[in-house]
């Protein structure tokens, strides 16, 4: 199992860029094994926050954390290439970073937590921002066509359900079409092109930069993309 370590990350992140909801088309042509700069990238983007929010870990360590996981990545790739002097199996490098963890200091659940990852290799938790959805049944809408039609067809039920002001109601619906116009973009990209998850980066979080301007809840953005996600 140590020897597929590197695709662990591909594996894991090639299923969340492609999510299956109704009338979504989903497809996985083949696996791709990311970079160790990538997987640096990857752990930035989802499991530091993950450490922070949910292990409450201090940033300085997550970072720390991360460049002990970078190390690791590497000279797993250096055993594979057959050029490691130091270490001669996974499992001895393995034993390493759990020593580099507990010379953090981390606390015994935060420990626990990194080395249960360690053992079944999913070193990253996956996230919403690297997370990619996409209904194709409105590719063939312009934009102004598909706000007037979201418009008509589900205003009123944004009004009453969420619930929102019209105001509040016709941002959402703009922030929506604008974030479906470029997801049909993105899912251009290949799953093998890791721009793809870069581009989804960016769009989520321009569409979190939107949301603070519409001056809603947390409660309200996420029953907002609940509705969109179930009717759209």
């Amino acid at each position: 199992m140590q020897k597929y370590y590197l695709q662990f990350l591909s594996i894991l992140f090639s299923s969340i860029c492609f999510f299956s909801f109704p009338n979504f088309t989903t497809a996985q042509d083949k696996v791709t094994v990311w970079t160790a700069e990538e997987q640096r990238e990857l752990f930035n983007y989802c499991e530091k926050i993950a450490l922070i929010e949910q292990q409450r870990v201090a940033s300085d360590k997550v970072d720390a954390i991360g460049q002990i996981q970078y190390w690791a990545i590497l000279q797993k790739q250096k055993i594979q290439d057959n050029t490691n002097d130091t270490f001669s199996t996974a499992k001895e490098i393995d034993e390493s970073v759990i020593k580099k963890y507990k010379a953090l200091g981390l606390s015994g659940d935060q420990l626990n937590y990194l080395s249960n990852k360690l053992k079944t290799g999913e070193a990253y938790a996956p996230c919403a921002l690297i997370t990619l959805s996409y209904n194709p049944a409105y590719d063939t809408m312009g934009k102004p066509q598909m706000i007037q039609f979201i418009k008509t067809k589900f205003r009123k039920q944004l009004v009453d359900k969420i619930p929102v002001n019209g105001r509040q109601a016709d941002q959402l619906i703009d922030a929506e079409v604008w974030r479906y116009k470029e997801a049909q973009i993105i899912s251009i990209i290949p799953t093998s092109d890791f721009n793809r998850i870069r581009k989804t980066v960016e769009m989520n979080r321009m569409m979190e930069r939107k949301y603070k301007l519409m001056d809603i809840t947390d409660q309200q953005k996420d029953a907002s993309i609940a509705f969109f996600k179930q009717n759209l």
